[in-house]
């Protein structure tokens, strides 16, 4: 692993601090950058996203994604865990610590508004930033790339009734525009650019171009966590507590996440380019929908957008570590 890669823990913590810091210093900056949207994706951070997960799609072998469906259990375990486990455990956590644990420190208002946020997070599947956890896994990216898009397809489908059924409202208004336009942002743009590559550089140039972007797709995320938490220096700063509290049932909610789908890769005999991503897709979260969903329906100052926005806060130094962990028990899939 390169520089970048080796010490990826401590540039990601200097960038939270970065951010911060700039998000107190330069806050009309950040306020005017977060004003840059379209149907509530931010654009500043979906062209980051674009440059992390660009240097990652050209290395996707679309002659070879045929012979995906031979190996269904990845896929499997993905589906199983993404759509009839993490949303129905997230909502049980989010009940039995705001309403249970943490009663006599949280209003009930507010209790309510913390666990709709984060069931919006736990059906919200991963769809960009898992092409960076994979490529740090050495993942395969063309089954990645398949796992991505049928999730893609379900959450178009199962995402609000899902919301639905767990928030106990008759319905709920999904942005459709920002569902549809972060897979196109975030998944087929990249995705085409990459495929155009392919056609125009041979083979031997794409291991070549594909060392000389992996630099600018890691420092796409770094630039991306420093705008994420300069969004939020306010929040962070003034709430910490707060923070706090919301931050220990998702870390929970992940790690256990997490190690359910890591056994379970195990138990099905996964190779492990297969196996890691698939456990990072069942554990990570589309956070840029849950927000946009958690300010739409509950309000911009709501319990349930602050509770997204700890997802984010705690997405990447979590995903980090179990990146970490993977790595470091690669030889349980030999």
């Amino acid at each position: 692993m390169g520089l970048f890669e080796r010490y990826l823990s401590v540039w990601v913590t200097l960038s939270i601090v970065v951010g911060v810091v700039l998000g107190q210093v330069f806050p009309a900056l950040f306020s005017l950058v977060a004003s840059l949207e379209i149907a509530h994706v931010n654009l500043v951070v979906a062209v980051l996203i674009w440059v992390m997960i660009y240097p990652m799609m050209i290395h996707i072998d679309f002659a070879a994604m045929k012979d995906v469906g031979k190996k269904p259990k990845g896929l499997a375990l993905t589906l199983v865990v993404n759509w009839l486990i993490k949303p129905f455990t997230m909502a049980l956590i989010a009940w039995l610590f705001f309403d249970v644990l943490f009663a006599r420190w949280i209003d009930p208002q507010s209790a309510s508004e913390y666990i709709a946020g984060m069931i919006l997070l736990g059906v919200a599947p991963c769809t960009a930033m898992v092409f960076v956890w994979s490529q740090l896994c050495n993942g395969d990216p063309n089954y990645t790339l398949v796992q991505v898009s049928i999730n893609d397809i379900i959450m178009v489908f199962a995402f609000a009734p899902i919301c639905a059924l767990l928030l106990g409202v008759n319905a709920i208004a999904v942005p459709w525009q920002t569902l549809l336009l972060s897979v196109f942002l975030y998944v087929l743009t990249p995705l085409a650019a990459g495929y155009l590559t392919r056609k125009l550089v041979s083979g031997n140039g794409i291991t070549k171009l594909g060392k000389t972007l992996k630099p600018w797709s890691i420092c796409g995320l770094l630039t991306t966590i420093v705008l994420l938490f300069g969004f939020q220096a306010d929040v962070i700063l003034s709430q910490p507590h707060i923070i706090v509290l919301i931050a220990i049932p998702l870390l929970i909610q992940t790690y256990g996440i997490f190690a359910l789908s890591f056994f379970a890769a195990q138990r099905l005999r996964l190779p492990f380019n297969i196996a890691a991503p698939a456990c990072m897709i069942a554990t990570s979260n589309f956070f840029e929908l849950a927000v946009a969903v958690a300010i739409s329906l509950f309000g911009l100052n709501s319990g349930a957008a602050l509770a997204t926005v700890v997802g984010v806060l705690v997405e990447v130094p979590v995903m980090l570590s179990l990146v970490y962990f993977a790595n470091r028990n690669q030889h349980r899939f030999e």
